[in-house]
């Protein structure tokens, strides 16, 4: 028996449907694959290099002190320091309901007991995210005339954080610790996976908003000298 045309012709478009959502499903599984291997790939590379400030992104603190990512983050971006990397060290991140002080504070402290003057230290304790974070550094990076920064993070952070301080107008360096709970096993993939969304979240709903103006900004800024003043911030 044969189909009569309104069926046929229904049958045609769900077939129609099918291969536009299965290649929907291919494109952005191939998507996910490449940004994935982005994230592998900017995590294992160590881009240290000199600059006016290395710049450690926080994570958890508990009543004071660090978490083990937290402290592996800060241990490198020490060592960065007393090896001559940058002169200025910049702590961040705010707090979590019910804490009583915050990520930055906690970095600010760990780093000034084990060897970072503490007027060689800036930080910004209101950030909740990566990018309100990184919003606040530049703007201390603006108020202290510094241009170029190494940051500091766990391997699978790298890629989202360079991004988001490039778009800031920041020389953007990394140097990401190794040591990170956060980087082993499967927590790198837990990892991997919160970045993915991240990555998605800000090229969707946040690239445009929060981007600085930076028409003032000369396309390669120029060398800065990264000098500390004698006195502290």
């Amino acid at each position: 028996m044969r189909l009569s045309a309104p069926r046929s012709a229904l049958r045609q478009r769900v077939a129609d449907l099918l291969i536009v959502a299965l290649a929907f499903a291919v494109g952005a599984a191939a998507l996910g694959a490449y940004a994935t291997f982005r994230i592998w790939q900017v995590g294992s590379q160590d881009g240290r290099h000199h600059a006016d400030a290395i710049v450690v992104l926080g994570t958890a603190q508990y009543n004071g002190r660090p978490s083990p990512a937290l402290a592996a983050r800060l241990d490198h971006a020490i060592e960065l320091y007393l090896e001559g990397d940058a002169p200025w060290f910049i702590t961040t991140g705010g707090n979590q309901p019910g804490d009583w002080t915050t990520e930055a504070e906690v970095g600010r402290k760990y780093a000034i007991a084990h060897g970072v003057p503490a007027d060689a230290i800036l930080f910004e304790n209101t950030g909740g995210t990566t990018l309100e974070s990184m919003g606040n550094v530049r703007a201390l990076m603006d108020e202290h005339s510094l241009r170029s920064a190494l940051f500091v993070s766990d391997r699978s952070h790298m890629l989202r954080v360079l991004r988001l301080a490039q778009d800031q107008g920041i020389e953007a360096y990394s140097s990401p610790t190794t040591t990170s709970p956060d980087d082993q096993g499967t927590s790198w993939w837990r990892g991997a996976a919160h970045e993915l969304g991240g990555l998605v979240q800000y090229f969707l709903f946040e690239e445009n908003v929060n981007a600085p103006d930076l028409s003032g900004i000369p396309a390669s800024p120029g060398p800065s000298d990264g000098s500390r003043p004698s006195a502290g911030p």
